[in-house]
């Protein structure tokens, strides 16, 4: 079995968004101890979500976080591909770089003004670098098979 050369420099934009994730999920993680802290919310609600509510806070920042095992599982798997087919050309880099930037920009207008429009653009802007990386990545595989 021989090993695959893969380009190690596009797992730098997963660790960055990996991290990401880690911070919003310890984020989420103190307000919701806070929450019942303050008695905001039972320890209840939290055994099938349906027994009251999460303050405002709180609720955004759940959906957040879940929001982040979403569209970024396609980046993951998207620079994993690319990594395989590499070297990983400089456009590729780019949108995972660009990817990962925009999902920071996304979490920041999420986590504190919420404002919609602004968080709707930073998400279709990330989906444009996604789009873009795998663009490269099934051009890549049909010159590859071709």
């Amino acid at each position: 079995m021989t090993a695959v050369a893969f380009d190690l420099q596009i797992l730098w934009p997963v660790i960055l968004v990996m991290a990401l994730t880690v911070v919003s999920g310890a984020w989420l993680l103190k307000l919701r101890v806070g929450a019942l802290k303050t008695r905001q919310v039972r320890m209840a609600f939290y055994a099938s979500y349906r027994d009251g509510e999460e303050p405002e806070q709180v609720a955004v920042a759940t959906r957040h976080y879940a929001n982040l095992y979403e569209t970024p599982v396609l980046f993951y798997l998207g620079c994993l591909v690319a990594g395989i087919l590499g070297p990983v050309g400089p456009v590729a880099l780019s949108a995972a770089w660009g990817f990962a930037g925009l999902r920071i920009a996304q979490s920041l207008v999420h986590l504190t003004s919420n404002n919609v429009m602004w968080r709707a653009n930073a998400f279709w802007a990330s989906c444009v670098m996604l789009f873009t990386l795998w663009g490269i990545n099934i051009d890549t595989l049909l010159s590859m098979s071709g």
